[in-house]
């Protein structure tokens, strides 16, 4: 279990002086922002927390250039206030887990660039990654490091401006982030498609999305789900939702566009600008799963295969799901803690279902103990990761252990 002691750098060089000082006393950290995500991954060894509470404000904002750059504590809150006056957003919407995990703390820029948060917008602007043009962060030496650009055309060091989303904190401490960003659409609609199965969704998805409508958020709520989304005229049915961006004449004819390719017969309604709104923010939130504690399953495999590997798990685990990203990406709510947290039963059905990854999200921190949280990767690719890791961190002072199971490093 990590110490409470906590760090709190007010400077980049502050924080470079505390890794240093770290790395060379053999100590570890555990990197916090908001706190927000601290109990996604395995649980904590570090000797001492890092914290960026200390390490915020928008540094650079020219809404002409659609770039944006902001300290890594910086809260998203405030980043979205600022897009706001000026009419803009971050394209991958992300979401805001902090009721997902009951945390008290406010979830912060670097954060999202750190975990790659990405919201239900992804499948038509890009993840968070393919947002982020450009990171200054810290290595496991306490060297201050500047990699990409602050413009879109400067691809300068992108791949490691990539390496650094989704890494958890692990390869170094981000102190500073710059995204692209993009004008907010002038009105919003969804059609909501009433009833059906996931397989029968899965379809109209993937019909929806190979049409010219331009769909930018493909969701199937199920029954149980579908109901517990306040304000929805979902009618205890189950509910695919299609949204559509952009100005309203636009909007209003793609509309009839994307009726035109529905099923003879389907039953259909629209939601109006605010309850589009509200609904899709409530999916990138995870909104339906927040009122609990139960494990909670993050599965991603490509949308054609989702609602089968949904049916094997559900054939097995009882629990609740529901689909996002065209159906590519699964929410899976357990009901009570089988053995393993059914890890092995969700990624069998995963590798015998075309393959992708599941990440245990929320679970007690004994259960997180027990298992690999974070997808385990081939060997090879294992491998390739824990030499990077070692080049960026030699000493490991970073989240030790965070994205990696012992068991599975015993095993390499």
């Amino acid at each position: 279990m990590a110490s409470e002691e906590t760090l709190r750098p007010t400077s980049e060089e502050e924080a470079s002086e505390i890794v240093r000082q770290a790395a060379a006393g053999g100590r570890t950290l555990e990197i916090v922002g908001g706190g927000t995500k601290r109990g996604i991954g395995q649980p904590s060894r570090a000797d001492r927390q890092l914290s960026t509470a200390g390490l915020t404000g928008i540094t650079e904002y020219n809404p002409g250039e659609l770039v944006l750059t902001a300290r890594a504590g910086t809260p998203v809150a405030e980043i979205e206030a600022a897009l706001s006056s000026n009419n803009q957003v971050l394209a991958f919407q992300p979401g805001n887990w902090r009721a997902l995990f009951g945390a008290n703390g406010a979830p912060t820029i670097g954060a999202i660039a750190a975990a790659n948060v990405s919201g239900s917008r992804r499948i038509s602007a890009g993840a968070a990654r393919d947002s982020l043009l450009g990171v200054r962060f810290i290595n496991g030496r306490g060297e201050i490091i500047k990699n990409g650009g602050k413009v879109m055309k400067n691809v300068t060091g992108l791949d490691l401006v990539k390496l650094m989303a989704g890494s958890w904190g692990t390869l170094g401490l981000l102190t500073e982030v710059s995204f692209k960003v993009l004008p907010r659409a002038a009105t919003e609609a969804t059609l909501v498609v009433h009833g059906g199965t996931a397989k029968e969704a899965a379809s109209l998805m993937a019909t929806a999305m190979g049409t010219s409508a331009d769909v930018s958020g493909a969701s199937h709520l199920p029954e149980a789900i579908a109901t517990r989304m306040p304000g929805m005229p979902f009618d205890g049915q189950s509910a695919t939702v299609l949204r559509l961006e952009g100005f309203e004449d636009s909007v209003a004819a793609r509309l009839e566009r994307l009726r035109a390719a529905l099923p003879p017969g389907s039953e259909t309604s629209t939601l109006d600008t605010g309850q589009s709104a509200s609904l899709w923010q409530s999916l990138s939130d995870v909104a339906p799963f927040a009122a609990s504690n139960a494990p909670l399953w993050r599965i991603s495999v490509a949308p054609v295969w989702g609602a089968d590997v949904a049916a094997a798990i559900r054939r097995r685990l009882e629990g609740e799901l529901w689909f996002d990203w065209q159906g590519g990406l699964v929410w899976l709510q357990l009901s009570g803690t089988p053995d393993d947290a059914g890890a092995t039963i969700i990624r069998d059905a995963i590798a015998a279902n075309g393959g992708g990854h599941a990440t245990l999200m929320r679970a007690d921190e004994a259960v997180r103990a027990n298992l690999p949280v974070f997808q385990p990767l081939a060997p090879a690719v294992a491998a390739l990761s824990e030499r990077i890791r070692a080049s960026m961190d030699p000493a490991s002072v970073f989240n030790p252990g965070r994205m990696v199971f012992d068991g599975d490093r015993k095993a390499a």
